[in-house]
């Protein structure tokens, strides 16, 4: 694989309208190195799975809706994560500062950040950034890795002049402690270019995809929070 001028995708959507601003063409990235126990997309984890585009097979498939884009619009590269294919999104991105499309990229942040994701970052025009939790033990047990990476990756993008949306699933039991969501409203608070704060109640929507491929789905249990508790969030965080 030409990790320059391939990128591994899991699928595509044309028409996304809560994946950032405007109307979108979303790409789907395969593969995903962190394990969230209530991850909607299970079947993004591996790898070597999804299939190998052409980077310019996937900027003429872009070319095709950019009438739909106009001013606001763009596209949103998601996952899986994003950012294990760094070499590809430089490429990528180059691709779309020539047609003047924006680009903004749906990330956990959960990398050391190395001279390529420097270079990604400054490429990139919006970053939807979630947070797992703000509290680190519960953050460990929710996805199998520590908050560490995530938080200073929010704060480079602050340093450095970059809009970021803040998003935070609320999962009963796991991310919706108010102590917890009092230390995040004040670690977001402290960031300089956050536009956008999003709750997004948990869902277990994507149970099914565990099921296809055998695997144990662990939030079996956990109940999908009410109106009142998402309300209830949201007022804690200011939003």
């Amino acid at each position: 694989m030409d990790v320059k001028n391939q990128m591994r995708i899991h699928s595509f959507e044309t028409l996304g309208a809560v994946d950032g601003p405007g109307i979108r063409f979303v790409i789907f990235t395969q593969g995903c190195h962190l394990k969230c126990k209530y991850c909607q997309n299970r079947d993004t984890w591996d790898v070597n799975s999804g299939t190998i585009y052409d980077i310019k097979d996937i900027v003429k498939r872009i070319e095709r809706y950019t009438a739909y884009m106009q001013k606001s619009g763009g596209i949103t590269i998601s996952g899986g994560e994003p950012l294990l294919q760094p070499d590809a999104l430089i490429t990528l991105a180059k691709e779309m500062k020539k047609r003047k499309i924006k680009v903004a990229i749906d990330t956990s942040g959960n990398l050391p950040i190395t001279d390529k994701i420097k270079e990604v970052i400054e490429l990139t025009d919006l970053f939807l950034l979630d947070i797992k939790c703000i509290n680190d033990e519960i953050c460990k047990d929710l996805i199998g890795a520590s908050n560490k990476y995530e938080l200073e990756f929010a704060k480079y993008l602050s340093d450095h002049g970059k809009e970021m949306w803040i998003r935070q699933v609320l999962i009963p039991g796991y991310t919706d402690k108010e102590e917890d969501l009092k230390k995040l409203k004040e670690f977001i608070d402290s960031l300089k270019t956050v536009s956008k704060v999003e709750i997004l109640p948990y869902h277990n929507l994507g149970k099914f995809k565990w099921e296809e491929l055998n695997v144990p789905y662990e939030f079996e249990n956990v109940k999908v929070p009410t109106n009142d508790e998402v309300k209830r969030a949201k007022e804690i965080l200011g939003i």
